[in-house]
């Protein structure tokens, strides 16, 4: 099956919002059951998200949305302090963030990848501690360890940057 991304559009939040479901469900069963509480990402954050240009479908041939991503030029606040090691530099950067799919279709995080880093040659990204699917999917797209930072509700996340 051949994957399309294109820009989210206002009339796809209600798919993106079943996407994020199957995604929490998918955490949740493979040992990741904290990162993604409470409802998030909260149907307004990614309103706001299409709003502003950021948000991203990756739609199968029949046009149907199986996965989604957010793909926001930096600098991100929350990376502005990182401890336990470094960013290797001060470049631009894009950031991906709440990558999540249906788990219709494989390769998607390479998939997200290759089209981030096509379109800018530094991104960085962050995940859970107990997201180890996201953890190896990183590593294994060229993503390296930075360290940690911290969200704004204080709440630790594994630093990754790739160039």
């Amino acid at each position: 099956m051949k994957l399309k991304i294109r820009k989210a559009v206002p009339g796809d939040l209600d798919r993106l919002m079943e996407i994020f479901d199957a995604a929490r469900a998918f955490m949740a069963a493979t040992g990741n059951p904290n990162q993604w509480v409470g409802g998030y990402p909260q149907r307004e954050l990614i309103a706001g998200e299409i709003a502003a240009g950021h948000c991203y479908v990756c739609a199968a041939d029949s046009g149907k949305a199986v996965a989604t991503f957010c793909f926001i030029p930096g600098p991100d606040p929350t990376y502005a302090y990182i401890e336990d090691g470094s960013w290797p530099n001060s470049r631009p950067y894009y950031v991906i963030h709440r990558l999540a799919s249906d788990g219709t279709c494989s390769g998607i995080a390479r998939l997200c990848f290759e089209w981030c880093f096509s379109r800018c040659s530094c991104l960085r990204a962050d995940t859970h501690a107990e997201n180890k699917v996201m953890q190896k999917l990183l590593t294994a797209n060229g993503f390296v360890r930075c360290g940690i930072i911290y969200l704004k509700n204080g709440s630790p996340r594994i630093a990754y940057q790739k160039e």
